[in-house]
């Protein structure tokens, strides 16, 4: 065979291979709404940067007759590209090729991507689109999952690991996106459970469909599972891009500043306004984080679960930021176990990969019933505080009204190793409001009052005066100082450049005993 003849032969050997399981498969994956493996890639990858690996890759099952059914690359793509210019590591299940089930092959093709990942420090990015083990190839598959899962625990805190699920992702598949970063779905087209359908129904008798079961908005709403809904892969390839830019390369760099065209001085006359009279009567804390962040950006985590608290990426004067943000608007901003764990497990990774953080307060407590006690929420509650306190990267607070007992602690106060704590003027920080407080401390003379009603007003407005403001905590340096609400932009801004060189080490140790 001659040289050309050799290379027509590659050329039509990497022809075959992108057909994956042929275009009868292609056409049905595109009938359900749904890319290709390659057009997911090529979408999310800067155009013409992908570098396929294993295109060649075949299975070595020959049972149930898999000698006859096999596929150039085996149900995976892998590779690595660049978004915006930066390095990222790639693999993407090809549902055409037997369903997307995993094999012994696939798992090991997706294992070389990861390991690469780790070797040269570069995000890994999994595109599920899988109807699980393939069961032909019975526990060989199951190591191949263990495998995977393996490198996602040792990546974890090492590089960015993002996680779409663009179709089925079911059984012992779904702990791979479990153990990632962050987790984004596609409504209708996607869905993440342990036990199906039928097997929910067999042992429980319940009747519940797919999209009930692990569905989209069950893992945005209810589990939290999924960090983020999509309506559809465009936009959910597009969220990936726009994620990645708030993120560093790995844990011993920094993420990408980018250049700053909002006034770091801008006064926000507004926030002077925001804090209701009435201390019961709810803001949007939304309103807050835009007046605050560069050109009012902000990109939520989480957004649809334990709306109780906000997290998300802003910039501050071109910086990547994590923003952990009570929200009065729901549940009066109470802390609960949701809102603990949500909180926790972001402070966590912005801890991990050197994003500083920025905390806005207004907490009245936590969320008091039997629901929240026999759940473990001392338990949670304790992941938040313990995740503040072992964070070592900048940490920025602004107390803007309520911040009361454990709650105040749990919010990066001074004693968790905040850098800077700052307090409006409206900001009431005390073990207890004061509804609560006079009842305790005054009970013997409200008791004997003439007027028992009066009396009590009386003791809860010097209550007020006394501690339900932020100069008793400034006076002890608890609070650094008490800030003008329009001027918080700057503040925080000056914080963190005054903090770009902190160093702060923990103490050595095998790994913490974190209160799961």
């Amino acid at each position: 065979m001659s040289q050309l003849e050799k290379v027509k032969e590659l050329m039509e050997l990497r022809a075959k291979a992108r057909l994956g399981g042929g275009q009868k498969r292609i056409d049905s994956q595109h009938d359900k709404g749904k890319y290709t493996a390659r057009e997911r890639i090529a979408i999310l990858l800067d155009e013409g940067s992908f570098e396929e690996f294993d295109m060649f890759v075949e299975h070595r099952s020959t049972n149930f007759g898999m000698d006859k059914q096999k596929f150039l690359g085996d149900g995976v793509v892998t590779g690595c590209g660049t978004i915006d210019g930066r390095l990222v590591y790639i693999f993407a299940q090809d549902f055409t090729v037997i369903g997307g089930s995993l094999s012994e092959t696939m798992a090991l093709k997706i294992c070389k991507v990861m390991d690469m990942a780790m070797k040269v420090g570069a995000p890994v990015i999994g595109i599920n689109d899988s109807g699980g083990a393939r069961i032909q190839e019975g526990v060989n598959a199951l190591a191949g999952y263990a495998e995977i899962f393996q490198r996602n625990i040792l990546a974890s805190g090492v590089i960015p690991q993002i996680s779409g699920i663009f179709g089925p992702c079911a059984g012992g598949a779904v702990y791979s996106p479990a153990l990632t970063d962050f987790t984004l779905m596609t409504e209708g087209t996607s869905y993440m459970f342990l036990t199906g359908p039928k097997v929910v129904k067999t042992v429980t008798g319940e009747d519940v469909t797919q999209e009930e079961l692990g569905g989209a908005s069950v893992h945005t709403t209810k589990s939290g599972v999924a960090h983020f809904s999509v309506a559809n892969e465009d936009d959910g390839l597009a969220l990936i891009r726009h994620l990645y830019s708030f993120l560093p390369q790995n844990n011993m760099e920094e993420a990408p500043r980018k250049e700053c065209t909002d006034p770091i001085a801008r006064m926000e006359d507004s926030l002077n306004e925001i804090i209701p009279d009435n201390p019961n009567k709810p803001y949007d804390m939304f309103e807050v984080i835009g007046a605050v962040v560069d050109n009012g950006e902000f990109l939520e985590v989480h957004g649809n679960y334990a709306k109780n608290i906000i997290i998300g990426f802003a910039r501050m004067n071109g910086q990547s930021v994590g923003v952990v943000a009570n929200q009065p608007k729901y549940l009066a901003g109470v802390l609960d176990i949701n809102a603990s764990r949500k909180a926790a497990r972001f402070v966590r990774f912005c801890d991990a990969f050197n994003i500083p953080l920025v905390t806005l307060v207004d907490v009245p407590g936590f969320l008091p019933g039997t629901g929240q006690e026999y759940g473990g929420v001392i338990t949670h509650g304790a992941k938040l505080l313990y995740a503040y306190g072992e964070a070592t990267v900048p940490k920025v607070t602004v107390t803007l009204r309520k911040s009361y007992g454990g709650s105040h602690i749990v919010m990066s106060c001074k004693q968790l190793r905040g850098d800077i704590n700052y307090a409006w003027p409206t900001a009431e920080i005390a073990v207890m409001g004061a509804d609560g407080a006079a009842e305790v401390l005054y009970a013997k003379e409200i008791k004997e009052a003439e007027n028992p009603a009066e009396a009590l007003a009386a003791k809860k407005a010097e209550y007020n005066k006394l501690f339900c403001n932020p100069f008793n905590a400034a006076r002890y340096g608890y609070i650094d100082d008490v800030i003008e609400p329009r001027n918080t932009r700057f503040r925080v801004i000056r914080a963190l450049e005054q903090l770009r060189t902190k160093k702060q080490v923990n103490p050595a140790k095998k790994h913490d005993n974190l209160p799961l």
